[in-house]
Order: C-alpha cells, then sequence, then structure tokens
C-alpha cells in the first residue's frame, strides 16, 4: 500500500513537472510571437528615421486652388446612421478648394434613420448652389461598406475616387494635393494621415491618439520609405478608378475591405503614395463599447484577412524576401492580442512551477526587447515624429507621454480576451455583420456625449464584458498568492493585467445604455 501511495505522489509530481514545461512552452511561443512582431515593429522605426534624416524638410506638391484644367475626381461619402456628423463630412467636401465643376459628391447612404432626411435636406442645399452632388440610399445593406462602395462603382464618372468615412473633417486642399501624385502611373492609390479633432477629450480618446499615431508615422511612413506594402486605411485616401476595377473590386468576405482591395492592387504591381504630412483629421470614438465595437472589426477582418491573403503574398513572384516578410507580419500583426491573452492565461500557473522545473526567471527577460521596441515607437511618433514638431520636447511633454504609455500598457492588455475572440472568429471563417463605429460629433474636451449617446450606445452587458471582469479577479488574486508565497515573477504582469481587465470592464459598463 505504501509503495502504492508513493508510485502515485511520483505520477502526481511528474504530471506537475509536464504540465509546468507545456505552460512554460506555450507561454514562450505566445511572448516569443510578440517580440518578432515588435522586433519588425523596431525595424519600420529604422526605416522611418533613416528617410527623414536623409529627407528634411518635405515639401509636396499640389495643384493651384483654382486651377481649370486638373482631373475630374468621385468623392464617395459611404455611412450608415450617421445623424451626428453627416451634415458636417457633407460641408467639409463642399468646401474643397477643387474647381466646382471637376468633382461629384455622392453620398452613399446605407442609413435606416433620421440621416436619410438629414442627408436629403443637406444635398438639396447643394444642389441649389451648383454643386454636382447625389444622394444614393439604398434600402439594405448588402455587403455592408464595400457592398455599398462596389454598387456605387458604375455611378462614379471620375477617373479618381477619394473616400471618406462621415466623421471626417478633411482640408481644403485635400483634393489638389492628392490628386497630383496620380501624375507618375504607377500609383494606383494615395493615402494621407489620419489626425485626432478630441484627442484631447478624455483618457480614452488620449490613449487611442497614442497607438493610431504610431500606425500614422512610424508604420505606414516606414513601409513607404522602405518599398514596403502599405494599408489603405479606407478612408482619407483616392484610388484611381481604374485599379480598383483591375483588381477585383470591393469585396465584402471580409470586414477590412481596405486592407484586402490594397494588398491585391500593390500585389498587382501598383504603389501607395503615403503623404504623411497631409492631415486628415477624424472622430475617436468617446465610449468604451464604440471603441471595442471598431477594435472587434479590426481584428476579426484582419484574421479574415489572413485567410484570404496569406497564401497570395507568399506565392507571388513580385514581393522579394523582405516585402513578404513585412506583408506577413502587417497581415498577423492583429494576432498580437491573441498571443498576449494567450501569455496571461499561461502565466498564471507558470508563476508557481519555475522552482519544480528549475529554470531561473531571468528566462523571461528575452520579452524586455519587446517592451522597448514599442516604447522607442510610441515616443517617436507621439514627442519626436518630424511631421509634428519643428522644437525640441519639452520636460513636460515626455512626463505626459510616459505617464500616457504606462497607462496604454494594461490597458491594450485588458482587450486582449475581446480581440482574441474577434480574431479566432475571423480565423474559424464566422460570419458576421460589420459594426460601424457611433460617432457624436465631439470635437473637444468641452463637449459632453451624454444625450446624443443615447440614440447609438449598447444597451447589454455582453458576456465577454462579464469575463473581462472575472478575469480582473483572476489575476488579482494570483497577485496576492504570488506575493504571500514569494512566487513574485509575474506579479507586475499580473497587476497590470487585473488593471486592464478591470478598467475594460468598467467603462464598458459604465457606458452602456440604460434608459
Amino acid at each position: 500500500m505504501y509503495g502504492l501511495h508513493s508510485l502515485f505522489e511520483a505520477f502526481k509530481y511528474q504530471a506537475f513537472v509536464d504540465f509546468g514545461y507545456l505552460m512554460l512552452l506555450i507561454y514562450f511561443l505566445a511572448m516569443s510571437g510578440v517580440t518578432i512582431y515588435a522586433l519588425l515593429q523596431f525595424h519600420l522605426l529604422y526605416l522611418y528615421k533613416k528617410y527623414h534624416k536623409e529627407n528634411p524638410g518635405i515639401q509636396y506638391k499640389q495643384y493651384e486652388a483654382h486651377d481649370k484644367d486638373v482631373p475630374f475626381v468621385t468623392v464617395q461619402l459611404p455611412m450608415y446612421n450617421e445623424m451626428y456628423v453627416a451634415e458636417r463630412i457633407i460641408d467639409y467636401i463642399a468646401a474643397q478648394e477643387y474647381p466646382k465643376d471637376r468633382f461629384e459628391i455622392h453620398v452613399l447612404d446605407d442609413s435606416t434613420d433620421e440621416t436619410v432626411q438629414i442627408v436629403a435636406a443637406k444635398v438639396a442645399e447643394y444642389k441649389a448652389q451648383g454643386f454636382n452632388i447625389e444622394h444614393i440610399h439604398r434600402v439594405n445593406r448588402q455587403g455592408f461598406k464595400a457592398g455599398a462602395l462596389q454598387e456605387a462603382m458604375p455611378l462614379a464618372n471620375g477617373d479618381y475616387i477619394a473616400i471618406f468615412d462621415a466623421d471626417f473633417t478633411p482640408r481644403p486642399d485635400f483634393l489638389r494635393t492628392t490628386i497630383a501624385y496620380f501624375e507618375d502611373p504607377k500609383v494606383g492609390i494615395v493615402q494621407t494621415r489620419w489626425e485626432h479633432i478630441n484627442a484631447d477629450h478624455s483618457m480614452l480618446t488620449k490613449l487611442q491618439a497614442l497607438q493610431l499615431n504610431v500606425h500614422f508615422t512610424v508604420e505606414q511612413g516606414g513601409r513607404s520609405y522602405g518599398n514596403l506594402l502599405l494599408q489603405f486605411n479606407g478612408t482619407a485616401g483616392v484610388w484611381r478608378k481604374k485599379v480598383i476595377n483591375e483588381a477585383g473590386g470591393w469585396q465584402s468576405d471580409t470586414l477590412t475591405e481596405d486592407l484586402d482591395l490594397s494588398f491585391r492592387a500593390q500585389i498587382m504591381g501598383y504603389r501607395i503614395q503615403y503623404l504623411e504630412k497631409l492631415g486628415s483629421p477624424a472622430e475617436l470614438p468617446v465610449d468604451m463599447n464604440a471603441l471595442k465595437g471598431q477594435q472587434f472589426r479590426w481584428n476579426k477582418g484582419g484574421a479574415q484577412n489572413v485567410r484570404k491573403l496569406l497564401k497570395l503574398v507568399w506565392n507571388t513572384d513580385k514581393l522579394n524576401w523582405v516585402q513578404k516578410m513585412h506583408a506577413i507580419s502587417q497581415l498577423l500583426a492583429y494576432g498580437v492580442f491573441l498571443w498576449v491573452f494567450i501569455a496571461a492565461v499561461s502565466s498564471i500557473p507558470l508563476a508557481f512551477a519555475f522552482e519544480q522545473l528549475g529554470i531561473s526567471t531571468h528566462f523571461l527577460s528575452f520579452s524586455v526587447l519587446g517592451l522597448f521596441s514599442v516604447a522607442a515607437i510610441s515616443y517617436t511618433a507621439n514627442i519626436t515624429a518630424a511631421i509634428n514638431r519643428t522644437v525640441p520636447p519639452t520636460f513636460w511633454e515626455k512626463v505626459r507621454f510616459f505617464g500616457l504609455f504606462i497607462s496604454f500598457l494594461p490597458i491594450s492588455m485588458g482587450l486582449s480576451l475581446y480581440n482574441a475572440v474577434a480574431i479566432i472568429e475571423g480565423l474559424r471563417g464566422k460570419v458576421s455583420a460589420f459594426v460601424r463605429t457611433p460617432k457624436y460629433g465631439i470635437t473637444d474636451n468641452k463637449q459632453s456625449a451624454t444625450k446624443q449617446q443615447a440614440a447609438y450606445k449598447t444597451k447589454k452587458i455582453s458576456w465577454i464584458t462579464i469575463a473581462e471582469g472575472m478575469m480582473a479577479l483572476v489575476f488579482a488574486a494570483a497577485v496576492v498568492v504570488g506575493i504571500v508565497t514569494d512566487n513574485t515573477a509575474f506579479v507586475l504582469f499580473h497587476s497590470m493585467l487585473s488593471f486592464g481587465f478591470a478598467t475594460i470592464c468598467y467603462y464598458s459598463i459604465k457606458h452602456l445604455r440604460f434608459r
């Protein structure tokens, strides 16, 4: 009997050790994925800084404001239930410094609420002023945004198609600047940089701006300057009409039709001209559930494009190996949230297995490389980026940045569950609707969205929000147990995860519409 007991205890110990090694392997693979992606991002930072060092004071070419000899352009404004911003975007397009008879405005309206009447009245107003503007209202949302764009293609009379989402407020020189770059026949798309009209509205918008600034400086700029594949960002850009058709048109089998079509066009040999200095201001989501919906769509659409485009990128002979490596990294970038979530879950049992495994916790220090890369890229994008600065940053600007960055890390971790679900759905091929991100015409930190939000706010607590609250409690417990048992290797990581999940859960509930 004693022998059997000893054998059973030995079996339990070995099972514990084997489980520990399994968790170590899972954690190592997940963090390796994050680190490799971060190091490739660091290469983009190198390309970005190298270009700006060699090309200081970039000046963009433009057509003259009232030059009559300019190409005819179709401006498409796809929208769905945008009652608070629909008039504004039409006003901004009508204010373009471009001859009135050389562009047309097509409002592609799939709305089912008051937006239809608001747009109809605004279109009638500008028609009376002599503008070439049409209200194209669909009674169904077949294909969602991609479907609206594709159905409107035969109606477009311009050789160039500019696209704006409803929450943008483009500069008056947008058309005369972007269209000038199509004199190069290899340019199929011109993309401009997003700016943020309400970045200082709240901590939530500040953190979004922090991350988006990375994409629209280091990422897009680095890819452009390194002759790598870029992404059309779905708005604030212009397409050569024939390129859309040659590349297969807008397709609605992914939720990020912009990434899909832009990759197909570039693999054909066309180039995206990125205009980093030409900013196109837009409104950031001001409530957590709107942000989560946007993140879900981007991440699920990204995963769908992995299924659709990965083989195409890998097999093409039109890209060199560096271009392929970065293109694949860009497609897989959305998987970072899944890797972070896997690393987070596997770290709980791993935290209490190091001693039994006989492995030093210093083994995990390789992940610091990724953190350093993310910090350096964010600092460049938000503090020292050439487009934003003519004088050195002040001490307090640096302090403010690091305060935001320290908040950004755990909040990003807190979104990992929600985005991991989106990624898994996308990889599995699960079909879902295009859920647009509601905007409320919020332009500064003095405006309140409380009354306006009522029409478009989320009304129910999702199961993921409940799970986020539970995850916050689990990681808080892991922190306490780790301190009590002197297994502190992951105490900081678990503290950040607990704070991140708790914050996401709290604001998801706070920003619900209960009435």
